[in-house]
Parts: structure tokens; C-alpha cells; sequence
């Protein structure tokens, strides 16, 4: 029987009650979705090709759309945007919203900053000046800003507080590769309350867990962890729900899958995949290549389906939160 992960690792255990900017809600582990996804915004809202889609704690959501030149906003369940940012940058590539609506975006350029956009003075500061691209970006409650450099095989961080926009290395090394210390195409990140870092390494097949502190991950998913508990093809994206348990962009098999108490499931995409509403091509998920995939307060799930340019929307059809 598989047994939820315990991750204290010896040091202080934060409770879920801090804030986070996003949801992370309690899922029943036997909640399903419907499987027949509803097009939230297509094309002709949000342009060719959406890279990636943030949702706050609010609902609002946010998407970098528009060629990637712009992101849209909705706000209280619109039907359409009722809010354009034009940061003036050519290619928008991962965005990230933080608690008091300032919108962190990574620039797909030759500078590869990430810039901070202020909702009060809608002007942009660099924030962040890495090496490599940032394909996702993160910011974790202590307002640590990290950068997943898949060109690099390494996930950078900075301190938000300080005036260095300089970043250091805190997973992978220079070269790709397959051990404990090494990734091989990092995309989605994710970081919990308690500073441990997740990430889908994509060409490795597997999510691997790095806590606070360690450059040595665990595998928690695919074929090569400890326990062998799914197998992945290619994962772009990676999120926890309040209970810890894992929700994965499984982009090479199409799908998304979920933890529970006892292992894995199929949640979405389960049955192929295609042009049809219910088989959306995960291509954008890093969650972005991950886009990231998203859940609101009601429970539903968002992805960015880039092949297609939609926002895509699956609706819980099983609303029990208890076990």
C-alpha cells in the first residue's frame, strides 16, 4: 500500500495557513473531473500559441497571450478580458502573480531577464538576470524567485529582498544527466511551504524532489523512484494540492495525472489524445513548456493547450473532499 510522503526533514514544519498566492484546495482522492473539456477562451481571444496561464487565489486568471506580447486578465468570472498588460517586451514565457497583484514574467529574449510588472505604477523592473532562459518561473513564500534554465539543466533562485539581481544555482548541475544531483531538461517547479523544490525533468521521465537545503533529489514519480509509482513520458509540469499529493503534466502521454493514498491515477487525457475537446495537446505545460495546469477554489481544472490556442476548463464531478 503507498503511504503519503512525510517532509519535514528535521527542520521547522510550516502549516498550510500561510499565503500562498494560488490554490492549492483539498481534493477527495477519489475526485474525477470531466473528461469532456469546456474551451474557457479560444483563439480569437487569447491569439495563436498561449505559453502560459497563471490563476491567484482570487480566480483572477491570467494568461500570456496575444503572440505572446501580452497578458490578458479575468477578473470576478468573466466571459472575456476585461484587462490587457502590454509590457513592451517582444515574448513573454512564464508569468507568476504574487499576493499583492504584481505579475513576474520571464522574457524569452537574448537578455533572458525576469521582470517584475507593478499593478500600481504598470511599469516594469528587471528583477532577475540569469544565464539561460527561464522556461517557469516560481516565487515562494519567503519570496525566493527561481528560475527553471532548461538550456542549462539547472534551476536558479533570488532573493526578492535584496538589490542583486544575480542568481544562484540550487539544483542541477552544468551538464545534463541522470543521477541524483543532475537534470536533464528541468521545466515545471514547484516550491512548497516547507522550501522543498519539485521539479519535472523532463528528459529523465521522472519529479524530482529536492529538500530545502540539498542538491541530491528524490525521484517521487516515475519509473526510477524508489518505489516505482507511474510511469511518465516527457513531464512539463508539476503542482501540490493541500494535502501534499502530487498533479503532474504528463505531456509525452498526453495527460494529466494525480497522487493519492494509494499511488497514481489518470485524471484527464486518459483515453488518447487529439483535436476533440476532452484530448487537449499538453504541448504548453511546464506547470509550462508548462503553461502550468491550475485549480480554483471550486475545484475546477484550467490548462494552457498551446497546440490548439485554448484555454481549456474541466469541471469536478465528484466534489467530496474527505478520503
Amino acid at each position: 500500500m503507498f503511504k503519503k510522503r512525510k517532509l519535514s526533514f528535521g527542520f521547522f514544519l510550516y502549516t498550510y495557513n500561510l499565503a500562498v498566492s494560488f490554490n492549492q484546495p483539498n481534493l477527495s482522492s477519489v475526485a474525477t473531473w470531466d473528461r469532456n473539456g469546456i474551451t474557457f477562451a479560444n483563439e480569437s481571444i487569447i491569439g495563436v500559441n498561449p505559453k502560459d496561464i497563471f490563476i491567484d487565489t482570487k480566480n483572477s486568471i491570467y494568461v500570456i497571450g496575444g503572440a505572446n506580447k501580452q497578458i490578458l486578465v479575468w477578473h470576478n468570472n468573466s466571459i472575456n478580458p476585461i484587462q490587457i498588460i502590454s509590457p513592451n517586451f517582444e515574448d513573454l514565457s512564464s508569468i507568476f502573480v504574487t499576493s499583492n497583484g504584481d505579475i513576474y514574467i520571464s522574457i524569452d529574449d537574448e537578455k533572458n531577464n525576469v521582470i517584475r510588472w507593478s499593478s500600481e505604477t504598470n511599469t516594469s523592473t528587471i528583477v532577475m538576470n540569469p544565464s539561460s532562459r527561464c522556461f517557469n518561473i516560481f516565487i515562494d513564500i519567503n519570496d525566493k524567485l527561481y528560475c527553471s534554465m532548461a538550456l542549462k539543466y539547472q534551476v536558479s533562485k533570488i532573493d526578492l529582498n535584496s538589490s542583486s539581481t544575480d542568481a544562484i544555482v540550487v539544483a542541477g548541475m552544468d551538464r545534463a544527466g541522470s543521477d541524483s544531483n543532475h537534470l536533464n531538461n528541468p521545466r515545471g517547479i514547484f516550491v512548497d511551504v516547507n522550501f522543498d523544490l519539485f521539479v519535472a525533468d523532463i528528459h529523465n521521465n521522472r519529479i524530482q524532489l529536492f529538500p530545502f537545503g540539498e542538491t541530491n533529489a528524490i525521484t517521487v514519480a516515475g519509473s526510477r523512484s524508489a518505489r516505482p509509482t507511474v510511469d511518465l513520458h516527457k513531464p512539463t509540469g508539476v503542482i501540490l494540492d493541500a494535502k501534499k499529493y502530487l498533479f503532474i503534466v504528463d505531456k509525452g502521454n498526453k495527460r494529466i495525472v494525480g497522487e493519492g493514498p494509494y499511488g497514481f491515477r489518470c485524471l484527464i487525457g486518459c483515453y488518447g489524445y487529439g483535436f476533440q475537446s476532452n484530448d487537449p495537446d499538453l504541448v504548453s505545460m511546464s506547470f509550462d513548456s508548462f503553461g502550468n495546469i491550475f485549480v480554483v477554489d471550486t475545484k475546477n481544472i484550467y490548462l494552457a493547450d498551446n497546440k490548439n490556442s485554448s484555454i481549456m476548463k474541466f469541471q469536478l464531478t465528484n466534489i467530496s473532499s474527505g478520503e
